[in-house]
């Protein structure tokens, strides 16, 4: 048993030694100790998710909770580095710092930035030029494949469209969006699955493509149309409740009316 007395007072390195102790092989805990790279990884990601979701809601006194949670996954990472003799958390603040130094010359060094459309083109720029330095020699190498599919659309549309793969205008992209819509409802007809998702996707691709024509970030946008979704539903869920049933009581048509009333209402307000 380790008393919590001995740690460190200071948050960061009391963490980092709670993390240690937590891996510790010989007193350590039995299902940290069985953690690997890759049963933390979907942790990571659900975690970055909660804190996206708690500054979403507003809910500024989970914010810290929330990135405490984040935070741990980083420290999470750093120990097991530690252990393998690979890198450590100083390792990682320092490539951070020093990436974050190296990215922002008009900040830490003699170059000025005009405005932020100019920052974003010095920004892109240095990437490029570190992705290079790894050996990415193509348009699109580099793109995580495990960002979310709507995010990792965007990242490779946005790439393309700096070396001039792109849309001359907005038009051209709804034309697509109809057309894929075409192609996705016949082969819907014909019921081959492997076509429908292909088809699909083509359609899904397309209009992320016309998102980001219009300055949306599609991840974000489907996000709030989940919530409202959400918030929908649950309003036809207690109309339903006053007139004594459920959902699975009533039908279509009914359901459907509500929804109708609660979409004005909430646009009446």
């Amino acid at each position: 048993m380790i008393d919590p007395d001995t740690l460190p007072a200071e948050p960061l390195p009391r963490l980092l030694a709670v993390m240690a102790a937590l891996r510790d092989p010989a007193d350590g805990c039995p299902w940290d100790l069985e953690q690997t790279w890759a049963t933390i990884a979907p942790y990571t990601i659900e975690e970055a998710y909660e804190v996206a979701d708690a500054i979403a809601r507003s809910a500024w006194n989970e914010v810290p909770g929330e990135l405490g949670d984040l935070l741990l996954q980083v420290v999470y990472f750093a120990q097991m580095g530690r252990e393998e003799e690979r890198f450590d958390f100083g390792d990682i603040a320092r490539i951070a710092a020093e990436k974050m130094i190296l990215r922002h010359p008009h900040v830490f060094g003699t170059e000025r930035i005009a405005d932020e459309a100019a920052q974003n083109a010095a920004w892109e720029v240095q990437k490029a030029t570190e992705r290079r330095a790894r050996g990415e020699t193509r348009v699109l190498d580099g793109v995580a494949i495990a960002l979310p599919a709507l995010s990792r659309a965007l990242k490779l549309q946005n790439r393309a469209a700096r070396v001039g793969f792109d849309w001359p205008d907005e038009a051209g992209v709804m034309d697509k969006i109809v057309e894929e819509a075409g192609e996705l409802a016949e082969v819907a007809r014909d019921g081959d699955a492997g076509r429908i998702e292909d088809e699909a996707g083509d359609l899904l691709f397309a209009v992320v493509n016309l998102a980001r024509r219009l300055g949306v970030d599609p991840e974000a946008a489907l996000r709030r149309t989940n919530a409202k979704f959400e918030r929908r539903f649950a309003a036809v869920e207690d109309e339903l409740g006053a007139r004594g049933r459920a959902p699975a009581q009533s039908d279509l048509p009914e359901m459907d009316a509500i929804w109708a009333e609660v979409k004005a209402r909430e646009k009446s307000d």
